[in-house]
């Protein structure tokens, strides 16, 4: 197997990219992936609840609208099955290949990529493109004898389905946005929630409802669907006012939610609890009309101490309180600033990713690094978003690597390394606008930020601003190899 273009995962941007690949001639590819479906993280997230945060109908590709989405926020199975349909239509299957996961990328002088995956398979390639996404590797705790716990756990993107918690005492370790799903779901199933809470988030009331058939079938009436689809887009973009612009506009965003929480919980010890003390936006903004009533219930508690150890069957507070638990759920997140850093890949001269990015993670516009000449990141470093779709994000990064490949057609260049100057350049300019927002101003410590405190995940920005400055390659921010 010697494909021309090797492309990695097959989530929203694997699959994005290779549709992309075939629609501008590109037929010699192959899509990698480790597991045995493709789908990426919606396909490995099947906890009680889980479902979007953004609505359907802007978290799906522009090319492939679907007016048939159930409901406003769709729920898992639907995004899993509407991404399996896109593959099917666009005559993806013969380029997948799955159980493969890569294991190292290295880079020869003649300009090809060595890609080696698990079971010892090897073969070159003269393009990567890693569309791996941030949210796949789970994040655990580090707590003091988590190891030793005798009874179910495991995380949430890792949901242990042969468990029946009916009846259980269950502890739940983190209120992010998974657990904000599927703590309603277990609570009234369970006979005891210890919810572990480190620092509450700001949640949101969450505009979901069902899509009746007659609004579906209006959705099929040309233009439909796409007006729709700007409608949102744009109330969506608004959010990045206070984001990306002044902090200080982000009051009415905290005024809403303020009063979500006052409408929801009546009891002040435990609105206490839930209130934050940072600047709403520091962390990721959560929906949901049930997070907080599941709260109120008689058999869930809410606990804002520490967890100090884990012993065969109970957890320990920082308060020296031990709690039996008969079963532990981790809602803590991914691993995401250090899931490319974990990566073997070795570049041009045998250097090594790690050692490019020992001062932190970068690269130009969050797609390319430099000694690193053919390797392209969708959803790399400081394209995340805190307001609007990803997939949007993707959308331009793919068109922008496009643009790269015909680039090397057209010039006969074997390949093409951004200059060192340009990315550093761009990153210096990027932080200096990201230094005085609110992810880094907000009073708050989230996963956005490496251990260094500087933020490698968020754009700071407009998303129709990074549309706009992708949409062509500047070549002299390149190197061409021929």
């Amino acid at each position: 197997m010697r494909p021309g273009i090797t492309i990695i995962g097959s989530g929203f941007a694997g699959l994005g990219m290779a549709i992309k690949l075939k629609e501008a001639g590109y037929h010699d590819f192959v899509i990698l992936e480790k597991a045995g479906s493709l789908g990426g993280t919606w396909r490995d997230n099947t906890y009680p609840g889980c479902a979007c945060d953004v609505p359907s109908h802007m978290y799906s590709f522009s090319f492939a609208l679907n007016p048939s989405w159930s409901r406003m926020f769709s729920p898992q199975t639907e995004i899993w099955d509407y991404l399996r349909a896109c593959a099917t239509t666009y005559g993806l299957t013969p380029h997948f290949r799955f159980g493969r996961e890569v294991t190292g990328l290295e880079y020869d002088e003649a300009g090809h990529w060595r890609v080696s995956t698990t079971g010892g398979e090897t073969f070159t390639t003269n393009a990567v493109v890693s569309g791996v996404g941030a949210l796949h590797v789970p994040s655990f705790p580090e707590i003091p004898g988590r190891e030793s716990f005798r009874g179910p756990s495991f995380h949430s993107a890792e949901w242990d389905h042969s468990v029946d918690l009916t009846g259980k005492r269950v502890a739940v370790i983190g209120t992010g946005a998974s657990a904000v799903q599927f703590v309603p779901r277990i609570a009234e199933r369970v006979s005891r929630l210890h919810l572990f809470q480190r620092t509450p988030p700001w949640v949101q009331n969450r505009p979901d409802f069902p899509i009746s058939p007659r609004m579906r079938a209006a959705l099929t009436v040309p233009g439909a669907a796409r007006a729709l689809r700007n409608a949102i887009y744009w109330a969506l973009e608004t959010r990045a006012l206070g984001f990306a612009v002044d902090p200080r506009l982000m009051k009415a965003h905290e005024k809403t939610a303020r009063r979500h929480l006052a409408d929801q919980v009546p009891d002040r010890a435990l609105r206490a609890k839930l209130t934050p003390d940072y600047t709403i936006g520091c962390k990721r903004i959560l929906l949901s009309n049930d997070y907080y009533p599941a709260l109120n219930r008689d058999n869930v508690e809410v606990i804002t101490d520490r967890a100090a150890e884990i012993r065969e069957r109970s957890i320990v507070d920082s308060t020296g309180r031990e709690i039996a638990v008969d079963a532990i759920v981790y809602g803590t997140g991914f691993k995401v600033v250090d899931a490319l850093n974990d990566q073997r890949i070795v570049g041009r001269g045998g250097q090594k990713i790690q050692d490019a990015w020992r001062n932190g993670v970068e690269a130009y516009y969050g797609i390319t690094t430099a000694g690193f000449p053919n390797l392209f990141f969708l959803l790399g470093p400081n394209t995340g978003l805190g307001h609007n779709s990803v997939v949007f994000m993707i959308e331009s990064q793919v068109r922008y690597v496009i643009d790269c490949l015909r680039l090397l057609s057209k010039t006969g260049a074997r390949a093409l390394d951004v200059r060192p100057e340009a990315q550093r350049a761009f990153n210096a300019r990027l932080q200096s606008r990201l230094h005085d927002l609110v992810w880094n101003e907000g009073g708050c410590t989230s996963w956005y930020l490496d251990e260094h405190g500087v933020n490698r995940t968020i754009w700071p920005g407009f998303t129709f601003e990074y549309w706009a400055r992708t949409r062509r390659v500047r070549p002299e921010a390149y190197e061409l190899i021929r």
